[in-house]
């Protein structure tokens, strides 16, 4: 009973107390609990920061532009409060929606500069336009980056430096590390970062060690600006935050990234906070500048894109410049092309990464016909072709209803070209192997897939054997010793042949070895058709589809994909 009383007080409160967010017409769906842990939130507001530190973090914003004005707004009411403020970001900035990719992420660069970040790591997306066109970006950046764990090949120097004090205005010294993860190297276009290495396994602690030593005896605290997750996937080769935090010593706090996990904890207690992604939350670490030491931290929900409540703490300059680069993208790709009657599945898990989708034989279905009608393959071989893109690549969902070039281009956001690729039915089956090695747990390297009929059975385990190699350089991930979970039954209706050559359509970065296609990178030949994923599938939707996506062709996952569980 006095449970539930509690729960109403908190109910009331958070009804009541306004000063964070104010209620829209309608009503809430959500249970007391919810309301109760609001409530937390505005008392934590409520308080004097006189004599406090506050830092205030993001991570994998993907291209959310206007939630730049929300941490801003955020940081403007913590100094108004009493505190010293800082703002820092973990990673995956310049990648998610067209409102970055038109720009090749140079827009989240002026975001931040508009917003008042001071300090900044680098994530995996940050690399997708290539190393080169990062530091094109970054040379107008008003903030510290850091990345302790990527170093140029020619010198063997670091890209940024690994780590950075900064001193508050009231005198406190405060450490950041930053460490991008080492999958970067396959789930970027391995053609775009050629010049660049990863430090992987034991290279990743040992250089992240350095990163801390180099700061820890000059600061109060040191906070870890980790672009590494908590994903399972990760787990096989020890790259996640976790992993790192028991093999170092010398890090007070990690503020995390990659997974979109959102925790003010490990799973184990770890000192780990991670806000979501695309400023779902706004992390928040008090410090107590006497003591030297963390008093609290905590997510602040945003309620981006909610019609429950409207966060109240907003830069209204900040908006406007986010407004001002969001205007101009749409007015481009905001035009509608097509119809769709079903809602195309674009979820990561269960979704893309987990399973066949409807969205994803819409994509495979559509790179293929695009080779096909162009003449890329000859006629007598159409039978032997198959389609296949990485579920990971998929980025968003299509709901029911009008299509825009915007919606397609926030799909596939990485301007990946169709490619083709020629191996034999052997080596098809050791990339379908490697890259479902860890399914049902979600993998960025997941195959949708076009022509084909084929078998996961993940009651069986993945015969792990030596760790794929591209270029000279240590991937993420392994080749199958031998092929125990993957079989296929039929290619475009005819009997699976191992011996057989098959034209793979896919896209550049797969061709390229990226994510688990290292066996790509190695084949008989291929070829680059130089047309973007998402020219593809508007083509296809044009002019093969007539402008309909209908529920006949795509309300469900066409089932050539069985999985035993």
């Amino acid at each position: 009973m006095k449970k539930l009383v509690a729960l109403m007080m908190a109910l009331v409160l958070a009804l009541t107390m306004m000063s964070a967010f104010a209620e829209d017409a309608g009503t809430p769906d959500w249970s007391l609990s919810d309301y109760a842990a609001h409530a937390d939130i505005r008392t934590e507001l409520a308080k004097d920061y006189t004599g406090k530190t506050v830092i205030l973090h993001s991570n994998d914003v993907h291209g959310q532009l206007d939630g730049y004005a929300y941490i801003a707004g955020l940081r403007d009411y913590f100094v108004s409060a009493g505190a010293d403020v800082i703002l820092a970001d973990c990673g995956d900035f310049s990648q998610g929606t067209m409102y970055v990719v038109a720009n090749k992420g140079a827009a989240a660069i002026e975001m931040m500069n508009a917003a008042g970040y001071n300090v900044v790591a680098l994530g995996n997306h940050d690399f997708d336009f290539g190393y080169e066109q990062l530091k094109t970006n970054l040379e107008s950046a008003k903030f510290t980056t850091l990345c302790a764990d990527i170093t140029v090949d020619e010198t063997g120097a670091t890209i940024l430096p690994g780590s950075a004090i900064y001193e508050t205005p009231s005198g406190l010294k405060i450490g950041f590390v930053g460490v991008d993860t080492p999958e970067t190297a396959t789930k970027v276009n391995p053609g775009l970062i050629q010049d660049i290495s990863f430090a992987t396994f034991d290279k990743l602690y040992e250089t992240t060690q350095a990163a801390i030593n180099e700061v820890r005896e000059k600061s109060d605290l040191v906070f870890g600006l980790f672009h590494l997750g908590v994903d399972a996937e990760s787990k096989v080769n020890g790259y996640r935050s976790t992993d790192t935090l028991k093999k170092i010593e010398g890090i007070d706090m990690v503020l995390d990234a990659h997974s979109h996990a959102v925790m003010t904890a490990g799973q184990d207690g770890e000192p780990i906070q991670s806000t979501g992604t695309k400023f779902a939350n706004i992390g928040v670490v008090v410090i107590d500048n006497e003591a030297k030491g963390i008093e609290s931290n905590f997510l602040i929900p945003t309620f981006l894109g909610s019609s429950l409540y409207s966060f109240q703490h907003i830069n209204e300059t900040v908006l406007a410049k986010a407004r001002e680069i969001m205007d101009q993208v749409d007015a481009e790709y905001n035009s509608v092309f097509a119809k769709t009657e079903v809602l195309l599945n674009g979820e990561k898990a269960p979704g893309n990464r987990t399973e066949e989708t409807n969205l994803g034989d819409l994509i495979t279905d559509a790179i293929v016909w695009s080779v096909v009608k162009e003449g890329g393959i000859e006629q007598d071989e159409l039978s032997d072709v198959i389609g296949l893109t990485n579920g990971g690549g998929i980025r968003a969902t299509i709901p029911a209803g009008d299509v825009t070039k915007k919606d397609i281009n926030t799909v596939l956001p990485f301007g990946n070209t169709v490619a083709v690729v020629f191996v034999t039915g052997a080596e098809l089956l050791e990339a379908l192997e490697a890259s479902t090695f860890c399914t049902p747990d979600p993998i960025g390297g997941y195959p949708q897939t076009s022509g084909i009929e084929w078998t996961i059975d993940t009651t069986k385990p993945f015969d792990q054997g030596e760790l794929y190699m591209l270029d000279g350089k240590e991937t993420a991930y392994y080749a199958p010793a031998s092929i125990q979970r993957v079989t296929i039954t039929s290619v475009n209706g005819k009997p699976f042949n191992p011996d057989e050559v098959y034209a793979v359509i896919t896209n550049n970065f797969c061709t390229a070895g990226g994510d688990t296609y290292n066996v790509f990178a190695k084949s008989i030949a291929s070829f680059d058709t130089g047309m973007t994923l998402d020219e593809a599938v508007i083509a296809y939707v044009t002019e093969a589809l007539n402008g309909v996506i209908t529920a006949e062709a795509y309300g469900e996952p066409r089932g050539s994909l069985t999985i035993i569980k």
